[in-house]
C-alpha cells in the first residue's frame, strides 16, 4: 500500500526553503502593486489609462501598510533590498499625492508617519 504525499507537508517544507529577505521583498511587492492600480497608475483598462481602478481609500490603506513594512523590515533586510522598495514606496506616496484632489499636509500623507514626509 502507497501513501499518498501531504500537500501540506510539501508546502511547509517549500516555504522553508524561501529567505526571509524573499518573503518580504515579495509581500512589498504585491502592495506595491495593488497600491499602483489603487493610484490610478494602471496602463490596461479600456482606455489605456487606470483612472477607472482610482480608489485612494484603498490606495492609503495599502501605501501605509507598505510603509510599516518596509521601515520596520529594512535594518533586517539590509540596504540593497530596503533602497529598492523605499524608492518604490516614495514614488507611491508621490504619486497618491498627484492623484488627491485636496493633497494631504506635509507630513499626513499615506505612510508618512513611519517615512516622515515626502515633499
Amino acid at each position: 500500500m502507497s501513501e499518498t504525499p501531504d500537500p501540506t507537508s510539501d508546502a511547509t517544507r517549500d516555504i522553508a526553503d524561501v529567505a526571509a529577505v524573499e518573503v518580504i521583498t515579495t509581500a512589498a511587492v504585491h502592495l506595491m502593486s495593488a497600491a499602483a492600480v489603487k493610484c490610478g497608475l494602471a496602463t490596461d483598462g479600456p482606455d489605456g489609462d487606470g483612472s477607472e481602478y482610482l480608489d485612494l481609500d484603498e490606495a492609503r490603506k495599502l501605501i501605509t501598510a507598505l510603509a510599516a513594512l518596509v521601515t520596520a523590515s529594512a535594518p533586517d533586510i539590509g540596504n540593497q533590498h530596503a533602497r529598492s522598495l523605499r524608492d518604490g514606496l516614495r514614488s507611491l506616496q508621490l504619486a497618491f499625492r498627484e492623484a488627491s484632489a485636496f493633497p494631504d499636509a506635509p507630513g499626513d500623507g499615506p505612510g508618512e508617519k513611519f517615512t516622515g514626509s515626502v515633499v
